[in-house]
Formats: C-alpha cells, sequence, structure tokens
C-alpha cells in the first residue's frame, strides 16, 4: 500500500505549487464539501413537478445519508493518518482520520445514486473522478484513501438504485426488448 500511495503522490509533485492547477483542485474539492455540487444537480433535476423531482430528491437523501454513515463507521475502525504536509489552499482543513476519503466516497456514491443512464453518469463520475483526483492533489488523503472512498461509494450508489427505484421510479428510460415485428430492431425506447 505504501509504495502505491508513494508511486502516486510522486505522480501528482510535478502539478503541485502550480496557481492553476492547486485553484482548480480547491475549486473542485470545495464544490464536493458538504455535497453541495449534488444539492444543485439535484435541484437542477427537480425544477419541474413530477416524478423526476420526487426521484432526484430520494436519490440525493439516500445518498447522503448512506454514504455518511457508512464513512464515519469504516474512518472510525480504520483510524488511518492523514499525510503529514497538506498543500496550503483555500480549502477546509480536514479533521477526521484519513481512510476512506469521505469526499470520494459520497462524490461516487451519489453520482451513481443520481445520475440517469447515458451521458449523465459519465459527466457524474467524471466530477467524482476529480474530486478524488483533488483530495490527492491537496495531500488531504493518501491515494489509497481515495481509491477506496471510490470502491466504497460506486458500490453503496449500486446498492441504492434499487431502492431509489423502488421508493421513486420517475421516468427513467431503457431499452426494452418490443413484441416481435415492433421497431426495426425489435427494441424501442421504453418510459419506466
Amino acid at each position: 500500500m505504501t509504495q502505491f500511495d508513494e508511486t502516486i503522490d510522486a505522480a501528482f509533485e510535478p502539478l503541485r505549487g502550480k496557481p492553476r492547477v492547486d485553484g482548480a483542485a480547491a475549486l473542485v474539492s470545495n464544490l464536493a464539501d458538504y455535497g453541495l455540487i449534488w444539492v444543485i444537480l439535484a435541484l437542477l433535476k427537480a425544477r419541474r413537478r413530477g416524478p423526476d423531482r420526487r426521484r432526484a430528491i430520494v436519490a440525493l437523501g439516500l445518498a447522503g445519508v448512506s454514504s455518511y454513515m457508512v464513512n464515519r463507521a469504516v474512518k472510525s475502525a480504520v483510524q488511518r493518518q492523514r499525510p503529514d504536509e497538506h498543500l496550503d489552499a483555500s480549502v477546509r482543513t480536514p479533521s477526521s482520520s484519513s481512510f476512506p476519503s469521505g469526499h470520494t466516497l459520497a462524490a461516487w456514491c451519489t453520482a451513481v445514486a443520481l445520475a440517469e443512464p447515458g451521458p449523465q453518469t459519465a459527466a457524474y463520475v467524471g466530477f467524482a473522478g476529480a474530486v478524488a483526483a483533488s483530495r490527492v492533489h491537496l495531500r488531504a488523503h493518501h491515494p489509497s484513501d481515495v481509491v477506496g472512498g471510490a470502491a466504497i461509494g460506486a458500490l453503496l450508489g449500486v446498492a441504492l438504485r434499487p431502492v431509489i427505484d423502488r421508493l421513486a421510479p420517475g421516468t427513467r428510460r431503457r431499452l426494452a426488448r418490443t413484441a416481435k415485428g415492433m421497431g426495426p430492431e425489435g427494441y424501442m425506447l421504453k418510459r419506466l
């Protein structure tokens, strides 16, 4: 684990101390702090009445509560010390133990739980990846902390999807097999 952390940390070192890169990492980290970006995205998804609003609210609530509880439980059990040096940036100073990265766990969980299939998933997961990278860049976490946070968060988000589907079906779309002879390929876009 130490070799992995040192190798990844060394890859980030040439980027540290560059004002634009440090500022971008701080911005991404701050947007993820307390789930701010996910609240904004859920509000955008919930701007119109109907099943999509309920789905966005349920997904955000379940992802927020469950990621917080899992993060606290794992941090309490592991009690890993944070990196010795933190990059001097305009971000909240972490006060909890290092493993897993709570920012990363929450970002991956919410990205998986909140996004609809397609380009939205890619965008949300891309931002979750940026959160993970920002936490390493800022030296708020060891690289293995963010890998663990991403894995736990993604699995938690996947586990929450059926619960969200049951509580708030929404208007999620998927390809469904149609009756023989219907549609050019035997498939059609179906509203759920």
